[in-house]
């Protein structure tokens, strides 16, 4: 098989993808560095991959870049012979799992994250595994296996590893084409990430391009409450819940950031909020409201008389970040680190077995939200979500400059921000309907 034979072949796997472009790159690196013809097969075994790949080391070559390097060695045998030498493939998720820790945090943090679920099917705790060594979110790591045993419901008579591609694209086209209208755009995008992580990143198989059924949803402008709206649902939520509804419309918090919130990070004479590892992990300041740091003073000291309890009954631990556990062990007892929304009970955590105090569940401010909702006579869909919308868009109508508004969002992009525009209750210039200026006219001429 020579090099033109593979350059089709990976164009034909995987058409307009980036990965056949740097395959193909890597593969004529491969012919050139053991000086073999590019008309003839060449032949990949493990002790010569790794030989290349120490020379790559030693030229400074990053891991995640050696990994592509692997990865394009497996689907040269993959052409060759129809399947990955068992010992490449290994080679493959060790590499994978250096550019992860590299990439993501402490690799050896994973080793204490030994919790899996009872009864649960063996591929899907080695995807478990996987995910936690390369330091994947434990939201994604829910999402994700909850695709993978989706998948299995739909092939119940199959083995994960005999699963063909016609039965991942008939899955997901069923995601589309099901009774209930189908799953997003962003929806479908995330089952088939899931997906390709099992077969690609577990199973060591490769997929070819899968054509299945675009999602058809169409994107929607964001809900955006009223002031008034916003006033009549906080008077009717529990005084305990007013303070979360307060930071996320007064702060412009998502609903995770704001039940993450540890009592460092409000800066209480700067009037700031300090965001941590938000969506795209990535920090930001946004303004903490006046108006609210009375009650959140009276939150913290609350917090203090139990985390003094908890360290009187040899307890007082939270979870924190991969490398500071590391670093600072005593850390995670320390009063600045505790959740300001803490919950009420300390529980196991899902991954590590440990037993220590988390943060709210989401359903802490959902369900009171929607009685508020329901009893303040509004018959917008909105959720706590919602709050953040509201702050972006009464911001923009009281005249905040749109960049402003991008970083208190904590927006990569101001096309994002831009779409707050579009659901103004004054969208640019003060805008009247022609129908007003017809009615205008005629009762002038009468």
């Amino acid at each position: 098989m020579s090099f033109d034979q593979f350059h089709l072949y990976v164009h034909k796997l995987q058409p307009n993808w980036p990965d056949s472009q740097w395959s193909c790159i890597w593969m004529r690196r491969m012919y050139e560095f053991w000086k073999h013809p590019v008309d003839e097969t060449l032949a990949i075994d493990r002790e010569r991959l790794v030989s290349f790949l120490r020379h790559l080391k030693s030229k400074g070559v990053p891991p995640w870049q050696r990994q592509q390097a692997a990865v394009t060695a497996g689907r040269y045998q993959t052409m060759i012979s129809g399947e990955i030498d068992p010992a490449i493939q290994e080679v493959v998720r060790t590499l994978a799992d250096l550019a992860a820790a590299q990439r993501n945090g402490d690799q050896a943090a994973a080793e204490k994250e030994n919790h899996f679920p009872d009864n649960e099917p063996e591929v899907v705790s080695e995807m478990r595994k996987t995910l936690r060594r390369r330091r994947y979110k434990y939201d994604t790591e829910k999402a994700y296996v909850g695709w993978v045993i989706r998948l299995l419901h739909f092939c119940p008579n199959t083995s994960p590893a005999a699963i063909t591609e016609s039965e991942i694209r008939n899955f997901l086209s069923s995601l589309v084409t099901n009774e209930s209208g189908g799953v997003s755009a962003s929806t479908l995008r995330q089952a088939k990430s899931a997906l390709l992580f099992l077969f690609q990143q577990v199973l060591g198989r490769e997929l070819g391009f899968l054509e299945h059924s675009e999602a058809t949803k169409p994107k929607k402008l964001p809900v955006v409450l009223t002031r008034g709206e916003i006033a009549s649902i906080r008077q009717g939520l529990p005084k305990n819940k007013r303070l979360m509804l307060d930071l996320m419309y007064g702060g412009g918090l998502r609903h995770k950031e704001c039940r993450r919130l540890r009592i460092k990070d409000l800066q209480i004479e700067e009037g700031t909020i300090l965001v941590r590892d938000g969506k795209g992990e990535k920090d930001r300041i946004t303004v903490l409201p006046q108006s609210a740091v009375a009650d959140v003073i009276k939150k913290i000291e609350e917090c203090r008389t139990r985390h003094q309890r908890d360290l009187e009954r040899g307890e007082g631990e939270v979870h924190m970040p991969d490398a500071l556990a590391r670093k600072y062990p005593s850390e995670s007892r320390r009063f600045g680190w505790q959740w300001l929304f803490a919950s009420p009970k300390t529980r196991t955590d899902p991954r590590s077995g440990r037993h220590w105090r988390h943060h709210v569940s989401e359903d802490y401010l959902a369900k009171p939200f929607t009685r508020a909702l329901q009893e303040s006579g509004c018959v917008k869909n909105a959720v706590p979500h919602s709050l953040r919308h509201s702050f972006a868009t009464h911001l923009l109508e009281d005249g905040a400059d749109i960049r402003t508004v991008q970083e208190l969002m904590g927006h990569a992009d101001v096309k994002t921000t831009m779409i707050y525009l579009h659901v103004m209750n004054r969208p640019g210039l003060s805008v009247r309907s022609p129908l007003d200026r017809l009615n205008r006219d005629n009762e002038e001429a009468e």
